[in-house]
């Protein structure tokens, strides 16, 4: 008895760990599509933007080196000259070949807000490029259920398309007995078997069609649902009232970058302030006079603060700015034009809903109609009222039936599931 149970145990545990939810699908779905990785590079490029802007504030070492010829160099007056040349003095004045290595060292004290503006900036479009790629991954959601409620479609399908084998097969035999018997006619088993004939051929085209949809559900998951079922979605309640949709989330991601960019406007008008070193080693030196009388290289250095302001960044700045208003207006459009596509889509879904809870309400009572009229049908044929043709349009009209309700059933829960996507409930 406890081996019996334990048994039941471990087969109900391995049916149910070969059950797929659309929830663990959608969950897959998204791990495995590959813009997931873009969340690590778009954070990679922030981190390198902010180290850039950080480093405006690290002091910047310039070295160079030079090595001129000049046409002219400064002399002496000729009465100067000579007085020099009287005292018996040579001092020939500086060379025309000049040379010279130098380091300059700068540190901002004051860069008008540039530094910051340009970290806002990199951290404004890092977060706009990762609410994209949560609008691709959201989207992802439709793409998914619609495979995933075409494949519950399919399923249903190939269970019904298997009745109707099973269905016709029963008539098949009853009808080769009456054709024994001389009940029937040899046309009456002809029309019961090409029936059966098309009821196979739609089952493997079916059967086909599901396996098409299984194996591109496969890709999107990125496992194999080869010994998996895939679970009817629960029911659920949705409000007519839209969430926090990753697009609305986008478009605010997109205005705190132009706020970003007109302080950095702002910032591109402002004066600049450093402090800077510059020392080099070469001829001449800075003791012009000293120069005049020795060619040998000196070291030399000169400290100061420095302020420099491009007046020519308030030309284009009002340009600029309203450009930049010009792209707030784009998105507050895009804004209302997602808003009123939702509105419709929501309102589409609503009346789509109605539509097939009302259809629903008869489905189960159509059913049993139509079934009850093929069981006195097949009845209605044994004692020779009625031929093979009458009872296969009973069996036609009760396929439908049972296909129309389990349409409507499956269709019920995608639009349902469609609309709570659509509000992101």
């Amino acid at each position: 008895m406890k081996r019996n149970f334990l048994l039941s145990l471990v087969v109900l545990t391995t049916i149910i760990a070969r059950t797929q939810t659309l929830d663990e699908c959608c969950r897959l779905a998204q791990e495995h599509y590959p813009e997931i990785r873009q969340y690590d590079l778009i954070t990679e490029t922030e981190q390198y933007n902010i180290s850039n802007a950080a480093r405006a504030w690290i002091p910047q070492v310039v070295i160079s080196g030079q090595a001129t010829y000049q046409s002219a160099t400064p002399t002496y007056p000729e009465a100067f000259n000579a007085m020099i040349a009287a005292n018996g003095l040579d001092m020939s004045g500086i060379r025309k070949d000049q040379y010279k290595v130098a380091v300059d060292v700068s540190q901002n004290i004051w860069d008008g807000g540039q530094s910051k503006a340009d970290r806002a900036i990199a951290e404004a479009e890092a977060s706009e490029q990762r609410s994209r790629v949560n609008v691709s991954l959201y989207n992802l959601q439709s793409r998914i259920q619609n495979l995933y409620f075409g494949i519950l479609l399919l399923d249903e399908r190939v269970a019904q398309t298997e009745t109707l084998i099973e269905v016709l097969n029963a008539n098949m035999n009853r009808m080769h007995t009456y054709y024994k018997n001389g009940v029937a006619m040899q046309s009456d088993v002809d029309a019961i078997e090409a029936e059966l004939l098309t009821a196979r051929q739609t089952l493997g085209q079916v059967e086909a069609s599901r396996a098409s949809y299984r194996r591109m559900l496969e890709v999107f998951i990125g496992r194999s649902l080869t010994d998996e079922k895939l679970e009817y979605p629960a029911m659920t309640e949705v409000t007519s009232r839209i969430s926090a949709r990753p697009e609305l989330a986008m478009f605010e991601a997109q205005s705190n970058r132009l706020s970003a960019q007109r302080k950095a406007i702002t910032a591109s008008t402002m004066p600049r302030f450093s402090a800077f070193a510059q020392g080099y080693y070469g001829y001449p030196g800075l003791d012009m006079f000293k120069s005049m009388v020795s060619s040998e290289w000196t070291p030399n250095a000169i400290v100061g603060v420095r302020m420099s302001w491009n007046i020519g960044a308030f030309y284009t700045k009002k340009n600029n700015l309203n450009k930049l208003d010009v792209a707030e207006r784009q998105i507050a459009v895009q804004r209302e034009v997602f808003l009123f596509n939702t509105e419709m889509q929501t309102t589409q879904d609503d009346g789509e809903i109605v539509r097939l809870r009302r259809a629903l309400e008869n489905d189960n009572r159509i059913v049993e109609l139509r079934r009850s009229v093929r069981i006195v049908a097949e009845s209605m044929l044994e004692n020779g009222v009625i031929d093979a043709t009458d009872l296969l349009r009973k069996i036609a009209d009760e396929t439908t039936a049972t296909l129309n309700r389990i349409t409507h059933e499956i269709e019920l829960l995608q639009t349902t599931y469609r609309l709570k996507t659509t509000l992101n409930q």
